[in-house]
């Protein structure tokens, strides 16, 4: 069973410029705000509390960098789509997460959390197609799995499919995944290490 044995926080920043300095393969998590992102990241790591959960959304505000096993970075960004901050402040989130991931030459891919019981929501739709229209590699995790049955889950993936190949000439890479359940974690760090074996390659 594929695990991480020694995950560390590095850093926080506003600015992709101030990230670690570094040629280890980085990748980014991503979500709308109250999506199950550092529940995610807490399952996926084996830590209880390495990504601060909250009940409150907008709890991430910074680009967080996370060493695993010295290998590869995990980078914990700001959720988007939050209704209750000031518009300057969502417009600040929003170049800082533009910047990080226009710009971080190493980052490998971006994983995009969807709640997995949700209709496609504006704010998804959205960013998605920022990230399709500048060809950034790209996952996607259906989120609190839990929740509902499998069947349910497996509709609502086909409903966000048919909108997104309405723009898209595929479908990306998705994962089903429960922070309750740790559904999907030997999938999601199976294709990390795939990815991390291609860039080593490449190297």
């Amino acid at each position: 069973m594929k695990r991480i044995k020694n995950a560390e926080f590095v850093i926080s920043n506003t600015d992709y410029k101030k990230s670690p300095e570094t040629t280890l393969p980085e990748y980014a998590f991503i979500g709308r705000s109250n999506v199950g992102k550092s529940s995610l990241i807490n399952m996926l790591t084996d830590r209880k509390s390495l990504a601060k959960t909250s009940s409150r959304p907008g709890k991430t505000q910074l680009i967080n960098h996370f060493l695993m096993d010295e290998k590869w970075y995990l980078v914990d960004l700001p959720g988007y789509g939050y209704a209750k901050v000031s518009k300057k402040t969502n417009e600040n989130w929003g170049k800082m997460i533009s910047d990080y991931l226009l710009n971080r030459e190493n980052l490998v891919c971006i994983f995009v959390l969807i709640d997995s019981r949700l209709p496609p929501q504006k704010a998804d739709v959205q960013f998605l197609d920022f990230i399709g229209k500048n060809a950034l590699p790209l996952s996607l995790i259906f989120t609190k799995a839990d929740k509902q049955s499998l069947n349910k889950t497996h509709q609502n993936i086909a409903v966000f499919k048919k909108q997104m190949l309405s723009n898209w000439d595929e479908f990306p890479p998705y994962f089903i995944s429960s922070a309750e359940k740790q559904t999907g974690k030997e999938e999601i760090l199976g294709i990390i290490d795939q990815m991390n074996t291609a860039w080593e390659e490449q190297k």
